[in-house]
């Protein structure tokens, strides 16, 4: 694998810390207080750089666009997050108990003997 490869692996990578802040705030038409106000109700915890900048990964940004989306419609920003982590909550849940109904169903193995 070169260098190449892995930059390109990382690019690709849903939680590499690839956007500045500044970078973030254009991409989600919003400011970067926006963005420090969803971190300090702890809705997603950027990375830092080695200079102490925030980073933002697409998954965080994909949770900052369903909060910007919650707060232009009226919900006020600690409840927008609030009402995310209760979704994402829900759908692991969820998920869980998928698992679990697919374990319950599956057929035995073979009598043991």
């Amino acid at each position: 694998m070169t260098a190449h490869d892995s930059f390109n692996d990382r690019l690709d990578d849903d939680d590499y810390p690839a956007y500045t802040m500044g970078r973030a705030a254009a991409m989600l038409g919003t400011t970067q207080g926006f963005l420090r106000a969803i971190g300090e109700a702890r809705l997603i915890t950027p990375l830092r750089s080695e200079g102490g900048h925030r980073r933002y990964s697409r998954y965080q940004l994909r949770i900052a666009a369903r909060a910007r989306e919650l707060v232009d419609q009226g919900t006020p920003i600690e409840a927008a997050c609030r009402i995310i982590i209760l979704e994402d909550q829900l759908e692991e849940a969820q998920r869980i108990n998928a698992e679990y109904r697919r374990a319950a169903e599956a057929p035995e193995g073979p009598p043991a003997e």
